[in-house]
């Protein structure tokens, strides 16, 4: 099972580094990047997310009108979330990566507060994906290393060796090296996925 476990994180990584790469407009191409320093600012709120949780929501920022839309109707719709919340929007018009977070009401509604977040960590991670992963991955040895994340009744936390990056990699920004671990957090339920409350 671990090595399943291993393996589905690394292909979820792959997959999404993948898509958006392709994907990338050229305005995203030649937007502005951004410092390790900015990066874990931006990532520090939801470093601790279970990894299926923060693949949504990053994927999710890079719709910041729709991130803002979902949010509304989330506050509209504050006793609605779970299956039954996204049954509830299907028809809306937004990316499905957006129309699942109302599943998550609370952080639609923490986020949707924060525009400028929503939209500078979207840029960030369609700019520069592989650095907001690895500014996850640092902020989470920082947790771990303090105590402040283990395993426990919600989450399963799990050490893993980081896959060696390309030998063909074209550096443009300096930026840390990787970390050379990856620490995955899922959920200890499948079905159920908390949303961790922590001060970044």
């Amino acid at each position: 099972m671990r090595r399943w476990t291993t393996r589905a994180a690394w292909l979820l990584r792959v997959m999404l580094l993948m898509s958006f790469s392709l994907a990338l407009p050229a305005a995203a191409q030649n937007a502005r990047q951004f410092s390790d320093e900015q990066l874990d600012q931006l990532t520090a709120p939801i470093a601790l997310y279970p990894d299926s949780l923060l693949a949504q929501l990053l994927m999710a920022t890079t719709y910041p009108d729709d991130f803002a839309a979902a949010a509304a109707w989330s506050k509209a719709h504050p006793d609605v979330k779970g299956d039954d919340a996204v049954k509830m929007v299907e028809n809306e018009p937004w990316d499905p990566s957006v129309a699942s977070l109302v599943a998550f009401p609370e952080v639609l509604v923490t986020f949707g507060g924060q525009p400028d977040w929503v939209r500078n960590i979207g840029d960030a991670f369609l700019a520069q994906p592989e650095d907001v992963m690895d500014s996850v991955q640092r902020l989470r040895q920082k947790a771990q290393a303090a105590g402040n994340l283990k395993t426990n009744e919600q989450v399963k936390v799990t050490v893993q060796a980081a896959e060696p990056a390309p030998a063909t990699q074209t550096v443009i920004v300096q930026q840390a090296a990787p970390p050379p671990q990856v620490i995955v957090i899922e959920p200890a339920q499948p079905s159920v996925v908390y949303v961790p409350t922590f001060n970044p």
